[in-house]
């Protein structure tokens, strides 16, 4: 729907009985982890540098909310208001954008092209215009930096990159038999969703 690659996706994956948010941490990466952090928790899941580098592309599309990113424009050190890794004027405009954070204001992750999957997530980190620290650190870490610039040059590269990795993906830690279920919504555990056809007596 936004020109994102095509990749299968197997059917019959179950979802777990249980589904804690207390659960979550330490298993998705945060923007104010360090690059060592964030590969060594995608080693983890037995995924690689490059299909780290190609995974976080996904934040071509959608939007972070300004809490997570508002150390670095707001008072960054003694010595600058903002991060000077960041390209100024696009620091300067989220400075604008995010004045009132607190009211849970949002920028798109991708200021360019934000409602279409494309490469330009990469070219703008060469830029300066990474929106997260974590997305940011990437072109100058010498492990990550090469696959940033390979993915920003060569947008098949990344396309057939990122599609691999969903893929692999997709079964990691596969539940079969009894050991999950199929839900009706995914984002609820069956025996707590209430049937909309059952009729309750007032």
């Amino acid at each position: 729907m936004v020109g994102g690659p095509f990749y299968n996706i197997r059917l019959g994956r179950k979802d777990s009985f249980e589904s804690y948010a207390k659960d979550v941490e330490g298993h998705i990466a945060r923007p104010n982890m360090t690059i060592d952090t964030i590969i060594n928790m995608f080693a983890s899941k037995n995924l690689n540098v490059q299909e780290m580098v190609a995974l976080v592309g996904a934040h071509t599309i959608g939007f972070s909310h300004c809490s997570e990113f508002s150390k670095r424009i707001f008072k960054f050190s003694q010595t600058s208001e903002f991060d000077p890794s960041m390209n100024p004027t696009f620091a300067q405009e989220l400075q604008k954008l995010c004045a009132n954070y607190s009211k849970d204001m949002a920028a798109y992750n991708d200021v360019m092209t934000p409602g279409k999957f494309d490469n330009m997530y990469y070219i703008n980190l060469q830029k300066g215009l990474g929106l997260l620290a974590s997305d940011q650190a990437m072109i100058s870490d010498p492990r990550t930096k090469p696959l940033v610039e390979l993915y920003a040059k060569d947008q098949d590269a990344f396309f057939k990159a990122f599609a691999h990795a969903m893929e692999k993906v997709s079964v990691y830690q596969v539940k079969t038999g009894k050991m999950g279920e199929v839900r009706r919504r995914c984002d609820v555990v069956n025996h707590l969703q209430v049937n909309p056809n059952k009729k309750i007596a007032s």
